[in-house]
């Protein structure tokens, strides 16, 4: 088709597929390059502690459940950041996107690393968050319900199967609101487990990692509050 410049807009469109899939595919190859870095700093982090004869996490604790709901909670973010990095238009968000992506891909890379090292399963089974109920022996002050109820079948913050088919098919500077609005109640959804994990792991690594996403995701979620009100957009 040929508009009234002249100009080949189905070819356009076409030309900028293959440039979408080929950014897609150098992420995806950037992503395993950063999990494999992230797999061997954790491996790297626990082997003094592997030497001195410290016990390894039982597979109910809290450290153990950390890693692996982490990983998942982790894992939607990642994708998310990947569909943002290649679609927004506003440069800060696509920065903003790259830094999540980057830094959540090497989380995961060392918490499946300790997982591996510990020999236990890379992802739990029967639910998630079972280590944050009240049989963990840990106080629950201050803690939300969903913190006592036992496993739950999904975890606060999540997108939804229509979230992400929304964030995937949306265009424009649409991209860059809705990316937002779904990484910052992402963010603030996995908050509490951040803060439980810092809390109540027994291994040092695990605590200081813990606290390190607390840290780094309270900066972003005041980060992306201030850019939804830039463009007139609010939280969901």
């Amino acid at each position: 088709m040929i508009d009234t410049a002249g100009t080949d807009t189905a070819g356009t469109d076409t030309e900028q597929q293959p440039k979408r899939s080929q950014k897609t595919a150098l992420l995806v190859i950037g992503a395993i390059g950063l999990i494999v870095i992230g797999f061997a700093v954790g491996f790297l982090v626990q082997m003094p502690l592997a030497d001195k004869g410290n016990p390894v996490p039982a597979d109910n604790s809290v450290d153990v459940g950390f890693a692996q709901d982490m990983t998942v909670h982790h894992n939607q973010a990642i994708e998310m950041a990947t569909i943002g990095y290649t679609d927004a238009v506003d440069p800060l968000v696509k920065n903003l996107a790259y830094d999540i992506l980057t830094t959540q891909q090497n989380q995961v890379g060392q918490m499946q690393g300790w997982l591996a090292l510990w020999d236990k399963a890379p992802l739990s089974s029967g639910g998630y968050m079972a280590w944050m109920t009240a049989d963990s022996g840990h106080s629950m002050s201050g803690m939300s319900a969903a913190t006592t109820t036992g496993a739950q079948t999904t975890m606060p913050g999540m997108a939804s199967a229509d979230d992400m088919a929304r964030l995937r098919t949306a265009t424009g500077s649409d991209v860059d609101v809705l990316f937002l609005q779904l990484m910052l109640r992402h963010h603030q959804g996995g908050l509490e487990m951040m803060q439980y994990g810092a809390t109540y792991a027994e291994t040092p690594a695990v605590r200081q990692l813990a606290q390190t996403m607390v840290n780094t995701q309270t900066s972003e979620s005041q980060l992306m509050t201030q850019m939804l009100t830039e463009k007139g957009a609010q939280p969901l």
